[in-house]
């Protein structure tokens, strides 16, 4: 049980995907200017990346290896990942019309965002089981969320200052992403302290 707790946190802090990993940088650019549509955008992902792997991970293990057809789960995964965001621009545009809008065209990019994509294939690569690999794709949504949400409070702030000309707009978000990109990196330690497992 301590095990699926360390994958699940270790995925929010130590191996978060967008600040460590650098995956799922469009979105995390794109929709973190706002709290609500960050907050939206990440309960999203969570939900795919979650569901995703509930599928994925079966049919790689009782489909796709057992019959030597590895080489399509990239093409298998994107198709999965795909009806998913489906259903639920479905359901957004349906009961939820404001945040719908809001995300605009960042809500079908969940569809080829490299991170909900990520998470499905590292699973595999990581070696872990059916529910170490929902655990896993929890913590990774979660910890989207949290880069998201955090990022939205920075962005507040870098667009309230005066940078010089040459660092206006897309630089300083960039060099601000780095800085809270940095600050990640003093998780390892304490997860090490917490559970005994280098992270």
């Amino acid at each position: 049980m301590a095990n699926l707790f360390f994958i699940f946190f270790s995925m929010i802090l130590v191996n978060n995907y967008v600040l460590v990993k650098f995956l799922g940088i469009c979105p995390f650019l794109g929709v973190s200017k706002k709290l609500d549509s960050a907050f939206g955008m990440s309960c999203a992902v969570i939900f795919v990346m979650v569901l995703a792997t509930a599928v994925t991970w079966p049919l790689e293990t009782y489909i796709l290896d057992p019959n030597g057809l590895h080489y399509l789960q990239t093409i298998v995964f994107i198709l999965v990942i795909a009806v998913l965001v489906q259903f639920i621009e479905i359901f957004l545009h349906k009961y939820m019309v404001a945040l719908y809008n809001s995300l605009g065209v960042y809500l079908p990019l969940i569809t080829t965002n490299c991170c909900v994509l990520g998470v499905c294939i590292l699973n595999f690569t990581n070696g872990y089981n059916y529910l170490e690999a929902l655990f896993c794709a929890a913590g990774s949504g979660f910890g989207f969320m949290a880069a998201m949400v955090m990022f939205s409070g920075v962005r507040k702030r870098v667009d309230a200052a005066n940078p010089p000309e040459c660092f206006k707009g897309l630089p300083i978000t960039l060099v601000a992403a780095s800085i809270t990109s940095l600050s990640f990196m003093g998780f390892g330690g304490i997860m090490n302290s917490i559970f005994g497992i280098a992270a």
